[in-house]
């Protein structure tokens, strides 16, 4: 069925009764028709766009052509429209051809873009006989005009240096590698900046610049390394300074020896309590874990502290009661250990006397003392 628009297109140019039915028959036929050659070849080249790739300032207007060429054998009707990337489609539009061969019809259109755009343009032919051409491809950039610059512009410089630019040491929370930068404008301006410190943006702010002004900012480094920081300052009278530099070498962390040295003093009385105090000097801070041990025994152990710088630190001693065959003799050993060291120190202490049968050991015991037998 034909359109009633497409009816009232072809009653404008008085189309005869002969010449609508040929232009109705062109919009129904399908490829069916096509491939039984009854129907005229009709051809339609890719739509070319002028400029194919504009860049500039917008609204910008391109122009398409397209040549399409028709088998024409007597009176014919051509109606055409264009294909829009967006989907969407033109008006259909007629012209009337006579004559015979083959007739070429040169359309064109002309679209302005007010935005960015990348899309296609092609031809779709309804009569006499229907006929798609190929895609042709354009895009629009719109590009915001420059505005030549007067004696009214701020004009902005901008340096940069590190402090300190090269750094050897030990790497803490503390240690901080510092850059300084100098705005300069050649009259009053609220200035926008930013630092990129190795590429990525570190810090920013705002500051009202008369004459120069400076502005900074600082890291701290974790590790060994080289990089730069730069100033960029934003905006239409954007400028970048040059890239400071600096050096970072992290000395390794070395705890502080504390090594450990052990003494102890023992005594035994006429009653076989065998008494033992000792010390451990060391020469740094942290804990001192000390054991004691009686004829390999262990009697006792605990932990102490150890204060900055060398020193020598108290071991709290012990008090045990010997029998059986430690009456005879023995050894007092002290075990000290600290996280960076360790130390052993032992005394032998005199026979208490000989044990009888009649004798009952004592096996009472008091805080910090011991029975050993």
């Amino acid at each position: 069925m034909v359109s009633a628009a497409l009816v009232r297109r072809a009653a404008a140019f008085s189309a005869s009764a002969a010449v609508l039915a040929t232009l109705s028959a062109g919009l129904v036929a399908g490829p069916a028709s096509a491939a039984t050659g009854k129907a005229p070849k009709v051809t339609a080249s890719t739509p070319a766009a002028a400029p194919a790739d504009f860049e500039g300032s917008c609204p910008a207007t391109v122009n398409f052509s397209s040549t399409i060429k028709v088998p024409v054998k007597g009176k014919t009707v051509l109606a055409y429209r264009w294909l829009h990337g967006d989907g969407s489609k033109s008006k259909v539009q007629t012209v009337k051809l006579t004559g015979k061969g083959v007739k070429s019809v040169k359309v064109k259109q002309a679209i302005t873009f007010k935005d960015d755009v990348k899309g296609w343009e092609a031809i779709q032919v309804l009569a006499p006989v229907k006929f798609t051409s190929k895609k042709g491809s354009f895009s629009v950039d719109c590009k915001t005009p420059v505005k030549p610059r007067t004696h009214l512009d701020v004009n902005v410089k901008a340096r940069a240096w590190a402090t300190p630019s090269s750094y050897t040491g030990y790497c803490t929370p503390s240690t901080k590698i510092g850059f300084v930068g100098l705005i300069q404008t050649n009259r009053p301006a609220l200035v926008r900046y930013r630092w990129l410190l190795n590429g990525h943006v570190a810090d920013y702010g705002t500051v009202k610049v008369r004459d120069s002004r400076k502005v900074g900012f600082a890291f701290t480094p974790r590790h060994s390394e080289r990089g730069w920081a730069q100033l960029q300052v934003l905006g239409s009278n954007g400028t970048y300074s040059n890239r400071a530099g600096y050096k970072v070498s992290c000395k390794s962390y070395e705890a502080p020896s504390t090594d450990v040295d052990a003494s102890i003093s023992v005594t035994s009385g006429s009653d076989c309590t065998v008494r033992s105090t000792g010390s451990a000097r060391t020469s740094g801070p942290g804990r001192v874990g000390y054991t004691w041990y009686v004829n390999g025994t262990q009697v006792s152990s605990g932990q102490t502290y150890a204060p900055r710088g060398r020193s020598t630190v108290s071991i709290p001693g012990f008090s045990t009661k010997v029998t059986g065959n430690a009456v005879k003799g023995g050894v007092v050993t002290l075990s000290v250990t600290t996280a960076h060291g360790s130390d052993t120190a032992s005394e032998r202490y005199a026979p208490c006397g000989v044990t009888t049968q009649s004798e009952v050991p004592d096996t009472s015991k008091t805080i910090g003392s011991h029975v050993i037998g």
